[in-house]
């Protein structure tokens, strides 16, 4: 690499605290200032985040440009980050840097927490850098002038790219990018470079496609051949049940955490949900006093003063423990931090990865990460996750395409903006990979939905929102009260309305959901914030509450609560199912569950990895078919549609459906016809689209996925800050779209939208062709216990959870062991 200023004043820096860069930093700052794009894939902790800034520092310093520019033009670096905490963390760190090179650089943060005040200076005067989500990028877009904004910016980073890849939030970057590509192109000076940075992702090559997908210009990976030490410990049971169930093991063991807590500088505990991440706050005080104002709870919906409060005290070693959720999963660096337990299975090898990678978050550093399982079989699990993060079996980041509410919105917002040439505007977005396979007549067909609200619509003034100016020949947002409630709502994350708690006598809680609190009486306790609470009444969209004297309280859930398993995952799963017994293994967690797998065995059979194991059981509820595919909750759950349709067509016969991770159940109240001949023919991928249709109410599902694509594409307003939408009003309102396009614009892109995201993503069509092909290929066991078995027991158990309070289904559970071990 070139000796320039630049590069000698950063080397110089490091040297001064006795430090100096991995090689795959210094081929990054040489691939960038030989005007290259890419990704940066590097373990976390090794300084990925100074790989790309310091690159476009260096850059700044050789052309000396520090001082000479003021005004909007200064913008050098947009630094895309998916979630708020991590631009608050980052904008630290390179605030720090810029002082000790006493380079008078300013860095500034725009997102949901940024104050009016700041972003009218940010108008004034663009910031060096500026640290930004997807959403606020697109507000950026949308105000006027913002075509100038660009000139001189050098670089766009997408941090933690493969949270973002697999999602429109994704789709929205590529978006912007392709904007401000095109209006450099215009001034003559294309001179961008987009790079994206990510620890943990199969798929690296294609996440390069998504976000440089020109192969003409110069595109690289750079790879850091660098290790991060990872110590997996998975927290055992003294003794195993033989029954195991959902749930039941978690808090149990809860009493085992409080050593590795207090032998811990500070100790992160990863919850699956919102909800449950409450109930663990309140059962670490009820057994740990002592920890009262050295623990906290983080989640989305916590207000954000105290969610401030809370990443101040982990950067300085205040709180002993912090129970979280996704909220921490990325790339924030609490140095305090040096131990990270995960609390039931993460569902996903890369997940696990993420969030081991919060403790030891230095070069040389040991990440350390204890797994607790919340039922038995999740012991199996944790043996795989340590197989698969050993074997580096990381999962993929599937990118979205074809998403035409976002594309709806994103023309919106540039016609709101500065406006937008059409032809120039069609070439641009062609060029990005989630529109490369856009029609022409797709296209007129976006054009006449946002001018005259398509076919359907175009009798109605309001959908009329984007028109030509006769000055300039762009197309431009002329209503300024269409203009106001777009800006309301730029973004893909379509959440249940959210509404604030407040305390009665004053002071803001934290946020819950529409949904969950439509289902509260005055006087029902239940707990945010790691706070009991009385709900008293909603006023004004604001859920007014006391403290309340109950000890117990009901937890809020969350709709996004559960993840389902991954398929990577799945698969090594039922590798370690067939290792327990043959004892063919180095795991101590196989070595617990040791019994659980006799009792299984001795019961009905332990599925090997070419096998599909069925169990048909009948009792006093009725007659039950267990079958165990390892292929998560999602596909079982269209799976077990599926087979109930199929055996509904031998002979009449209705079903109730249950479904966990590792397999499904039917429930008749007549005898299920089964063996080899009819499991092979109900378990075909024959025939599959077709059956699907018929097993579950496809239309019905493409309506409720069309509520978000209507709110996305701005068809139904969400409402204003403080006075939302309730969410059936909502869904009646997107159904009605739904039913007028269904019946008079048959070839609506978003009614065909609904659909495609409905079999690609929600049922997982590809993923269910697979299971099934795999299946055909295996030996199909067909077993007939008399009771229910170790694998049957949690899923029965979960399809009586809904219905069921945590009394009632304690009080149940031991009565159907009772049964089963007469």
């Amino acid at each position: 690499m070139q000796k320039t200023v630049g590069y000698k004043k950063i080397i110089d820096w490091l040297k001064a605290d006795h430090k100096k860069p991995f090689d795959f930093q210094k081929e990054a700052w040489e691939y960038y200032l030989n005007g290259y794009s890419g990704i940066v894939n590097a373990p976390t902790g090794f300084g990925k985040t100074f790989s790309l800034f310091l690159a476009v520092v260096i850059e700044g310093i050789n052309l000396d440009e520090k001082t000479k520019r003021k005004g909007k033009d200064r913008l050098q670096l947009i630094w895309i980050t998916p979630l708020r905490s991590l631009a608050k963390d980052i904008a630290r760190a390179m605030r720090e840097v810029l002082a000790e090179l006493d380079l008078e650089w300013e860095v500034a943060v725009r997102n949901g927490d940024t104050t009016s005040n700041e972003k009218l200076q940010q108008k004034k005067s663009m910031p060096e850098v500026l640290l930004i989500t997807p959403e606020s990028l697109h507000l950026l877009l949308a105000q006027k002038g913002s075509s100038t904004l660009f000139q001189n910016l050098k670089c766009i980073v997408a941090d933690e790219w493969h949270e973002l890849l697999g999602s429109k939030r994704g789709v929205l970057v590529e978006l912007a990018i392709s904007r401000i590509k095109g209006l450099q192109a215009k001034t003559g000076h294309p001179h961008l470079r987009v790079w994206g940075i990510s620890a943990t992702i199969g798929n690296i090559e294609e996440a390069l496609d998504v976000i440089a997908p020109d192969e003409k210009e110069k595109r690289t990976i750079v790879k850091a051949q660098l290790n991060k030490k990872i110590q997996i410990k998975s927290v055992l049971p003294d003794d195993i049940e033989t029954l195991p169930w959902a749930g039941h093991l978690g808090l149990k063991l809860a009493y085992k955490l409080l050593p590795i807590i207090k032998k811990s500088k500070t100790t992160l505990i990863f919850i699956n949900t919102r909800g449950q991440s409450e109930m663990w706050y309140q059962h670490l005080l009820n057994i740990e006093p002592e920890l009262a104002g050295r623990i906290a709870i983080h989640h989305g919906s916590i207000d954000y003063e105290l969610r401030n409060w809370i990443e101040d005290s982990l950067h300085t070693g205040l709180l002993k423990a912090v129970i979280a959720t996704s909220s921490l999963d990325l790339g924030v660096d609490f140095k305090p931090v040096d131990t990270v337990v995960q609390v039931g299975s993460p569902k996903g090898v890369a997940r696990f990865l993420q969030r081991a990678g919060r403790s030891g978050h230095s070069p040389g550093e040991t990440s350390k990460i204890y797994f607790l399982p919340t039922h038995a079989l999740e012991l199996v699990e944790a043996a795989a996750i340590k197989e698969a993060a050993r074997e580096n079996n990381i999962e993929s980041r599937e990118p979205v395409i074809m998403v035409f509410d976002t594309l709806v919105q994103y023309l919106v917002t540039l016609a709101i903006g500065d406006g937008f040439d059409e032809q120039q505007t069609y070439e641009e977005i062609k060029k990005t990979h989630a529109f490369k396979l856009l029609l022409p007549e797709e296209w007129t067909w976006l054009m006449q939905f946002i001018t005259s609200g398509g076919s359907s619509l175009d009798a109605y003034q309001e959908f009329r929102k984007v028109v030509k100016d006769e000055g300039d020949g762009l197309w431009k947002v002329k209503s300024r009260q269409i203009a106001m409630r777009h800006r309301l709502h730029i973004g893909t994350i379509v959440s249940d309305a959210m509404l604030k708690v407040k305390f009665l006598s004053g002071g803001y809680i934290g946020m819950v959901e529409e949904y969950f609190v439509s289902k509260l009486k005055a006087g029902d306790s239940f707990t945010l914030a790691g706070r009991i609470l009385e709900f008293v009444h909603i006023k004004d969209m604001t859920v007014i509450v006391r403290k309340s004297k109950q000890k117990k309280a009901i937890s809020p859930s969350w709709l996004g609560g559960r993840l389902p398993l991954s398929s990577n995952l799945g698969m090594v799963l039922r590798k370690k199912y067939n290792e327990v017994l043959h004892k063919t293994h180095q795991d101590e967690e196989l070595d617990v569950v040791y019994p659980l797998f006799l009792e299984q065995q001795a019961r009905s059979h332990v599925p090997r990895n070419d096998e599909l194991l069925i169990e048909v059981i009948n009792n006093k509820e009725g007659f039950h078919l267990f079958a165990y595919p390892f292929e998560g909750r999602l596909v079982h759950e269209i799976l077990a549609a599926l087979v109930a349709y199929r055996l509904g067509k031998l002979i009449p016969i209705t079903f109730s459906l249950a479904m966990n991770d590792y397999g499904f159940e039917l429930l008749s109240d007549i005898e299920i016809p089964m063996d080899d001949a009819i499991a092979y023919e109900v378990f075909s991928p024959v025939n599959l689209t077709e059956d699907i249709k018929m097993s579950i109410n496809a239309t019905e599902m493409a309506r409720r996925k069309f509520r978000d694509i209507a709110c996305i594409a701005g068809l139904v307003f969400q409402g204003y800050p403080g006075k939302y939408v309730a969410n059936r009003q909502l869904q009646s309102s997107a159904g009605l779209f739904f039913n007028v396009f269904s019946d008079y614009d048959k070839h609506n892109l978003l009614l065909r939208q609904a659909y495609d995201e409905v079999f690609y993503q929600q049922l997982e069509e590809p993923r269910l062709a697979a299971a099934l092909h795999r299946i055909q290929e295996s030996t199909i066991v067909i077993t007939y216990p008399k009771r229910f078995t170790p694998l049957s027991f949690p899923i029965k158990v979960d399809s009586l959870r809904a219905n069921m309070s945590s009394e009632e289904l304690d009080q149940r559970i031991e009565r159907m062991k009772a049964e089963v071990f007469k």
